[in-house]
């Protein structure tokens, strides 16, 4: 996992520090005090499903397909407001289910900043230190939010330190921290407004997505094409990188949309 995060994931110094700090910590403790709880953060196509995915590949021989591995989705799973009790009921009773059938069990809760605010905090007695609940030892799951919000603000911050001279290599949790919290989870829009998660501490690790740069949009579309088992053109490469729309306007810095349309705008050159 590490030589794929160091090889494959484009521009995250950071994420690849929070991740392998966490995952290598949790599965080397043969009785952890409680599950792992990871947020990911950042915008639109910087790697945060990619990586929650390599996560799972090589924690699980079937990786997103194993049955221990669980992804849900507000807009598919919890669609309906007027239904959350009914959501919260049906939400508990699965991840209780599912934990006494594998106590190693991952859950996956994508776009977090569509959840209805209340939601999640059925899963609270889930994600702290009790020793069981509802019968079930839990403590060696692990559960990962996946979230556009804050993004924006990591966005800005990673900016205003780029124009202060600063290096991507050289930003810290610390500076990045304050403005994901305040984005996150102080927005009453967002599925971890007011919760408990938050008040009782219970995410161990906040992990931020930082935007990506031209050559690092350069470096996906390598990427695809190896995979896709197309030849790698140079003039391809750039053509692709330069189609994106970057920001802000004036310095055309960061990548609008990451990586996330690089496959699609590759089909355009074959």
């Amino acid at each position: 996992l590490e030589f794929d995060l160091a090889t494959n994931l484009v521009g995250q110094p950071l994420v690849r520090q929070q991740v392998m700090k966490g995952v290598r910590e949790f599965l080397q403790n043969p009785n952890p005090v409680k599950p792992l709880v990871m947020s990911f953060h950042g915008s639109t196509g910087t790697g945060k499903t990619y990586v929650s995915s390599m996560l799972v590949r090589y924690l699980f021989q079937k990786g997103l397909q194993s049955p221990y591995v669980h992804h849900f989705s507000p807009i598919v799973h919890f669609p309906h407001a007027e239904q959350i009790e009914q959501y919260k009921e049906s939400l508990k009773h699965w991840i209780q289910g599912n934990l006494t059938n594998c106590g190693r069990s991952v859950f996956l809760f994508d776009e977090m900043d569509k959840m209805h605010p209340g939601l999640i905090d059925v899963i609270i007695p889930f994600l702290g230190p009790s020793w069981v609940v509802y019968g079930t030892n839990y403590r060696k799951a692990i559960f990962i939010f996946i979230s556009n919000a804050g993004g924006e603000q990591i966005n800005n911050v990673t900016l205003a330190l780029w124009h202060a001279r600063k290096d991507r290599e050289e930003i810290s949790l610390q500076d990045l921290e304050p403005a994901i919290s305040k984005a996150v989870f102080e927005n009453p829009q967002s599925g971890f407004w007011k919760s408990g998660i938050i008040n009782e501490h219970l995410i161990d690790f906040v992990v931020p997505f930082l935007p990506l740069k031209h050559h690092h949009v350069k470096q996906c579309v390598i990427s695809e094409l190896v995979q896709q088992g197309l030849e790698v053109r140079p003039a391809v490469v750039q053509e692709v990188a330069d189609s994106i729309p970057y920001f802000p306007e004036e310095e055309k810095l960061f990548s609008s949309t990451g990586c996330k349309t690089v496959a699609s705008r590759i089909s355009f050159f074959f």
